[in-house]
């Protein structure tokens, strides 16, 4: 089971994993291994997830789900195809945690008086300032 956040869990045979020869660290090995790892999650038809949660998903995550509705998290960035798989579940875990957090509600809020007052004043300033690189000419 992998922890999305303290109520939600996707079960490990929901993901699929798929391997392939990957660039970037290894050497030798690099062209003889099989160390990059994708992962796959079908968000449409995911029984783990509630319609509401699939939504948020789709629309927080765009860019990186398919028109089919699978979610795909790439990882090389270790020699090893185990260390790669368990990167691309952390990540995985990571994207979905935060595609289903709530964005706080924004509170709207007043500059006060005296805030407005020295915005103000800085502005008359700074015309002074401009007004007094005028050419000067006489009429």
């Amino acid at each position: 089971m992998v922890e999305i956040s303290q109520n939600i869990y996707i079960p490990e045979k929901e993901l699929k994993f798929v391997f392939a020869r990957a660039s970037g660290p290894g050497g030798q090995n690099v062209n003889k291994v099989n160390t990059k790892v994708t992962l796959l999650f079908d968000v449409v038809s995911s029984p783990s997830l509630t319609e509401e949660q699939k939504t948020k998903i789709r629309n927080r995550l765009s860019t990186r789900i398919s028109r089919g509705g699978v979610l795909r998290v790439a990882a090389m960035r270790y020699r090893s195809q185990k260390a790669n798989r368990e990167d691309a579940v952390k990540r995985f875990a990571e994207l979905l945690s935060f595609a289903l957090t709530e964005k706080p509600h924004r509170k709207k809020t007043k500059a006060s008086r005296a805030a407005r007052e020295r915005r103000f004043q800085a502005k008359k300033q700074r015309s002074r300032i401009k007004q007094s690189r005028q050419k000067v000419t006489s009429e």
